[in-house]
């Protein structure tokens, strides 16, 4: 395990301010983020893992389901609401351990989603290259780890989800004492990003996919500049043609988006209010979700101006998937959409082409999330900071991002004076770019950074330690894990 490092106490304060509201807040006097029930008694040193995790305090047991040369635990962990204040109340979170054996390093992956409802064994790619264990964690407010808070989701913050991580690592810590390292994709890939700043003495590495770095500058324009150059210049025109053809046909189309929710018992009273803004967003994040999720040879099946409602209607479906808007779906993302409003970043390039169309200009995170939940400010204390923290103190950090993915155009970018830190793109990938998808040279470098940073370099030989297992390796997309499995459509992250 690494050593804490000198920049531990800043971090640590840091991480106080995050939980008191700001970054640039005083530090409170108050509980540590790892008081409470996982410091009270030390797991036993010996015995049957089970008996081991059971014996954490606030640990409960959901499920075990069986997994070839491992076991596999489905576990509930009680947590403070507001780790400022422990009196604030509790919450149970939910995880998923993968045990290898406890002379094994530890992936810690998180996806800053929830965990499938009933989650089955698989390991995500490092978990693969290390032969590690692997702890997945829902991130709070989503799945089933919701505090009781109501309408106010002010303790949904990366300050209070860093300390969730910090916390359960510490109770685990014992039961696995070699390397530990943290993953995600996307706003998992921020997650840990954000828990490794704040941090900074926990993991002995960081594997982050796709990982956006939205730091607040004013004038930026990386997204939209991606949008213009991705892919084939008529891919794009004949995109922006489809925009333009649905919002032409605006009220046939969203006529059959209502009937569409009806036949599915499906509303948008809760979030959007009505199919005919639902329809906007849709044709707003079009472009996004096609080079997100597809590539250039999905351009084929763009369809023609003069396709017909029902040909429209079909692709738009397929390729972006009209269920995301109704409430039934979006208000699972809600939380996210809270967090990039507040703290996180909600990038919107501009659509200059649609201007005359829009009927709701200026959609934003705030439409994504239910009226009776208030909404702060956007903050870039956070994205800023880190942003920089990355250029000037990363340690035993890789960023792998997708060529073609419009995520990937606002980049953490470790400096040259950085410590083993590394990023890498993978050629024509989109938002699933794995270190697999790179080129071999750059595969074989990341690959050997994840074994340098897990301590099992001289165990490999530079190459995966398992071989790849279709159950365990088949679930995820792309190989990032069951966390990253979440079904499409798919808010822009």
């Amino acid at each position: 395990m690494r050593r804490p490092s000198p920049r531990l106490g800043a971090a640590a304060a840091a991480t106080a301010a995050l939980l008191a509201g700001s970054l640039l807040a005083p530090a409170p006097a108050a509980a540590s983020p790892a008081s409470g029930p996982a410091a009270e008694r030390p797991a036993p040193s010996s015995g049957d893992v089970l008996d081991r995790l059971l014996a954490i305090p606030g640990m409960r047991l959901i499920e075990e389901k069986p997994a070839e040369d491992h076991r596999f635990f489905v576990l509930a962990y009680t947590q403070p609401t507001d780790h400022g204040d422990p009196g604030s109340g509790t919450f149970e979170q939910r995880l998923t351990v993968l045990h290898r054996g406890a002379d094994r390093p530890t992936v810690y992956s998180t996806s800053g989603y929830d965990l499938p409802a009933d989650p089955e064994p698989s390991r995500s790619e490092p978990t693969r290259i290390a032969d590690a264990n692997q702890v997945s964690l829902e991130y709070r407010y989503f799945g089933e780890s919701v505090p009781d808070t109501g309408n106010d989701w002010s303790a949904l913050t990366t300050g209070q989800a860093a300390a969730d991580q910090h916390r359960l690592f510490t109770a685990l810590e014992p039961l696995y004492p070699e390397e530990w390292i943290s993953t995600g994709g996307s706003k998992g890939g921020m997650t840990a990003v954000f828990y490794e700043r704040l941090y900074p003495g926990d993991m002995d590495g960081v594997v982050a996919y796709v990982a956006p770095n939205d730091a607040d500058r004013p004038g930026d324009t990386a997204y939209e500049r991606m949008l213009e150059r991705v892919g084939p210049r008529e891919c794009r025109e004949a995109l922006k043609a489809v925009q333009v053809e649905t919002l032409e046909r605006r009220e046939e189309m969203a006529g059959r988006y209502e009937e569409y929710a009806e036949r599915r018992g499906a509303t948008f009273d809760r979030i959007m209010g009505s199919a005919d803004k639902a329809l906007e967003a849709v044709v707003l994040d079009l472009p996004w979700g096609f080079w997100q999720y597809g590539d250039t040879a999905d351009c084929a099946s763009v369809p023609s101006p003069d396709a017909s409602d029902e040909e429209l209607w079909t692709w738009l479906d397929e390729v972006y998937g009209f269920a995301f808007f109704t409430d039934q779906v979006v208000e699972r993302y809600a939380p996210y959409y809270y967090q990039a409003g507040t703290e996180l970043g909600d990038p919107r390039p501009r659509a200059p082409h649609l201007d005359r169309l829009l009927r709701y200009p200026g959609l934003d995170a705030r439409d994504h999330v239910p009226a009776e939940v208030e909404m702060g400010p956007f903050d870039p204390a956070l994205t800023r900071g880190t942003d920089r923290w990355v250029r000037k103190r990363a340690e035993n950090m890789l960023f792998v991002y997708g060529e073609n993915d419009p995520w990937s155009a606002e980049r953490f970018r470790p400096g040259r004076r950085t410590e083993d830190s590394h990023l890498f793109e993978a050629p024509g990938a989109n938002h699933y770019a794995s270190i697999s998808s790179l080129a071999p040279r750059d595969e074989a470098a990341a690959t050997a950074a994840v074994l340098r940073y897990t301590g099992v370099g001289e165990e490999a030989d530079g190459e995966a330690i398992a071989p790849y297992d279709a159950e365990l390796d088949g679930r995820g997309e792309r190989g990032r894990g069951e966390e990253e499995a979440v079904p499409t459509p798919l808010p822009r992250m």
